[in-house]
């Protein structure tokens, strides 16, 4: 007949324990795990920081609506944008012009959506982001060029505000854009001589 030897529940078993260095032992390991798991994590955080989603960083000056604002098909976003480049990280360096965009046949409603969010901000000088740096982003027009062909409006990640407060190139290229444009309309006009 075999001894059947059941354990209280809270009761810890002692087998494979010596004494006190083993226990010293096995904080020590679990300060290891804890120090390599806060290491994984930063690394992890720091790439996050650096891989950028948004597709367009945009200071919307003004929005054209055609035909119609009440059920437009198309759209003329005027202003100063900074376009993701590839997959990387990188942005086109800022400049001022349009893009002009139709209604996505996939997400009418959510195109129309952002285009009256877009709408909403333009001329108050707020950065925006919208569309995805994976998908098309459109294509950026001369401020002069006429609207022709529009491109298929990117419907990804919604509209968002975007905060100024980081040192991030392409916020930091709207910005200026933005502040040389302010400059301008409040510099006196100079006299002709």
């Amino acid at each position: 007949m075999k001894t059947k030897l059941s354990l209280h529940p809270f009761a810890r078993p002692v087998v494979f324990r010596t004494g006190v260095g083993t226990r010293v032992l096995v904080r020590g390991n679990n300060f290891k795990l804890a120090a390599l798991l806060v290491a994984l994590l930063s690394v992890g955080a720091a790439r996050a920081l650096a891989s950028d989603p948004v597709g367009v960083y945009a200071l919307v000056d003004k929005v054209v609506f055609e035909p119609n604002e009440t059920n437009p098909e198309r759209v003329q976003i005027r202003g100063a944008f900074a376009i993701a480049e590839g997959y990387g990280y990188t942005y086109k360096k800022a400049e001022r012009g349009y893009l002009y965009y139709k209604v996505n046949p996939d997400k009418p409603k959510a195109c129309r959506n952002e285009w009256a969010d877009l709408k909403a901000v333009a001329g108050t000088g707020q950065i925006v982001a919208f569309g995805s740096r994976y998908g098309d982003k459109g294509t950026l027009r001369k401020t002069d060029a006429k609207p022709e062909t529009p491109d298929v409006y990117p419907v990804a990640m919604g509209l968002t505000k975007v905060k100024e407060g980081k040192d991030y190139e392409p916020l930091t290229q709207l910005a200026k854009l933005r502040d040389s444009k302010a400059k301008n309309k409040s510099a006196p006009a100079q006299p002709k001589n």
